[in-house]
């Protein structure tokens, strides 16, 4: 099949991913390699399948997606609340919980603060994404509080006890540690003003809806020769980021892991994730029945082009000047992109 779009066209979709817009449909041609073929390359190594290849993401059923907000005022500090649940209560933790049918990522962000804390906030921008197995994913966010009035015990309910701000979280009894993290994230962003390059821009998930998970790959690397940046490309049906359908019941980093070596071979050069670009998420509405996610991850190959093989259906495409410039601020700092915590 010929290719139907030229390389120029991987600048401008850099640009899209680069601006917070979505690419459009994933389509069986744009993805390169799908939990089916995942589970055919498994039964070729003796390997028996733990995913069904027609697995649908669905919340509540066979996904789960967590929101939960590290929010400031102006004497910086962190908007808590006090558990109801029984089998945590009276413990602290942040505005968190579930993502519900026919919400989107910051609409569930919105909701659990007002339920929470009795407070009414703007989300400006995800700060983390944490992901256990490929099917629990947690959206961390922040933003502004534009109105309402804080929870107090008389106000008690079955969302919280109580909510207040306060200067150092860990003073209190918490559910669980694992907010720590996620807290110091959010404390270095509100305090960004001294070092505003080392940040990324305000980057909220764009409102696309995908029919699976998928992880799509921004994989960087220099030639020695001129120290250009390259880009990798999918050459399979057209010109696209080479993506890979994610695997419920594996890591991320193991869905990448195993996509790389596709690509690759198993003497695989030395990579890592640097961090997201940006998340493509939508409610499911008819006729899409699912909740499918895509984050669009950036990868930075460690040694020069010339010394790295492709077996897949791939090449390298030199950036513009333009474009190096810009994915080379974002290579510059830790924080240029959103963190991807992978738990398990």
């Amino acid at each position: 099949m010929p290719l139907t779009n030229s390389l120029p066209s991987i600048e401008q979709k850099l640009l899209s991913v680069l601006a917070g817009q979505d690419l459009g449909d994933i389509t069986q041609e744009l993805c390169d390699f799908s939990l089916e073929e995942q589970n055919a390359t498994a039964e070729a190594q003796g390997i028996q399948p733990t995913a069904a290849s027609d697995f649908i993401p669905v919340l509540g059923k066979t996904v789960t997606y967590i929101v939960a907000c590290v929010l400031f005022n102006e004497n910086n500090e962190v908007l808590a609340m006090q558990e109801a649940k029984q089998s945590c209560a009276g413990k602290w933790y942040l505005p968190a919980g579930r993502m519900e049918k026919n919400e989107s990522i910051c609409e569930a962000a919105i909701r659990e603060v007002f339920e929470e804390t009795g407070l009414n906030c703007k989300i400006t921008t995800l700060l983390a994404i944490e992901a256990a197995g490929g099917s629990w994913f947690r959206f961390v966010l922040t933003g502004t509080i534009t109105g309402g009035v804080l929870k107090t015990p008389a106000q008690a309910d079955s969302e919280s006890l109580q909510a207040k701000w306060v200067k150092n979280i860990q003073e209190l009894p918490l559910r669980a540690n694992d907010i720590l993290n996620i807290v110091e994230i959010g404390k270095s962003y509100s305090n960004r003003d001294h070092s505003p390059a080392l940040w990324h821009n305000e980057i909220l998930p764009t409102k696309y809806s995908h029919h699976k998970n998928y992880l799509r790959v921004v994989a960087v690397i220099r030639k020695r020769a001129t120290n250009a940046l390259n880009v990798l490309v999918s050459e399979k049906n057209v010109h696209h980021f080479p993506t890979v359908e994610v695997h419920p019941q594996r890591s991320l980093h193991s869905t990448l892991r195993k996509f790389m070596v596709e690509l690759f071979g198993a003497e695989l050069p030395q990579h890592r994730p640097h961090g997201i670009l940006s998340v493509e998420h939508c409610p499911s509405t008819p006729p899409h029945t699912t909740d499918g996610i895509c984050l669009n991850v950036l990868v930075v190959f460690r040694p020069p082009l010339e010394e790295v093989a492709l077996i897949g259906k791939c090449t390298w495409h030199e950036l513009s000047k333009t474009l190096e410039e810009k994915l080379g601020r974002i290579l510059s700092s830790k924080h240029s992109a959103i963190p991807l915590n992978v738990i398990r």
